[in-house]
């Protein structure tokens, strides 16, 4: 996740290990230890601000001379910046988006009242089915759209995390199918809330919106050790 590719990791270890080195076990260890890792944090509580970003971005995949599309859902919190939940998938509409914001929803209760999207139309209703129509009633949660392409602006810092997943991951564009990649792609998650110090907030995400404590320089690899132990500490 720190844009090398497998196969350079794999030309790194023979200096070490001659005779126990692959880029397809490497392959193998990033999708066996995202998902592992992934399956014990995902449920976890957390401590965020009023107001999330939503988003999608494009994976292209080419196979055979047929492109085929993938698209990476995913929600931050403005306040922490951490990646609260995200998807690889096969498309963008409500289902997809409804997925992404239900589990935003079960990890903040009742902390989130605004979401911030672009002018993508999906949205709209996904918003609505998720956390209920923004009236007199129910003024909890409000849809804050972002049109770029009428001189509104962008969503910067989802927009800006977009920008280096496309940097961090553009060594493995070869996904091999859409169970592996998505392993790939929660296993950036995971490097972006707890292994990558974000410079706008001084720390790690989970620092601030997680009650996780982690004390090894090694964080990958407490990270593994705490998800076959209990995420207990």
């Amino acid at each position: 996740y720190k844009g090398v590719s497998t196969r350079q990791i794999q030309s790194h270890l023979q200096a070490f290990y001659p005779h126990n080195s692959s880029w397809v076990t490497i392959w193998s260890w990033v999708v066996k230890y995202s998902n592992l890792i992934h399956n014990k944090i995902k449920d976890v509580k957390l401590k965020i601000g009023q107001e999330i970003q939503i988003d999608e971005m494009e994976y292209g995949n080419r196979k055979r001379e047929q492109t085929k599309t993938y698209w990476f859902i995913d929600c931050i919190d403005t306040t922490t910046r951490y990646m609260i939940s995200s998807e690889l998938v096969n498309n963008r509409e409500q289902k997809e988006i409804k997925k992404i914001l239900n589990s935003a929803k079960f990890k903040t209760e009742n902390q989130i009242k605004i979401v911030t999207t672009d002018g993508y139309l999906a949205y709209k209703n996904a918003i609505k089915k998720v956390f209920g129509y923004y009236n007199l009633k129910n003024k909890s949660i409000r849809h804050n759209q972002v049109n770029a392409s009428q001189g509104e602006g962008f969503n910067h810092k989802i927009e800006r995390l977009h920008n280096s997943i496309r940097h961090r991951t553009k060594t493995f564009r070869g996904f091999k199918n859409l169970q592996s990649a998505n392993a790939i792609m929660k296993g950036y998650e995971i490097y972006y809330n707890f292994i990558r110090k974000n410079l706008a907030i001084g720390c790690c995400p989970y620092e601030l919106a997680t009650d996780i404590k982690l004390k090894s320089p090694n964080k990958w690899l407490e990270l593994i050790e705490l998800s076959q132990n209990g995420m207990s500490a």
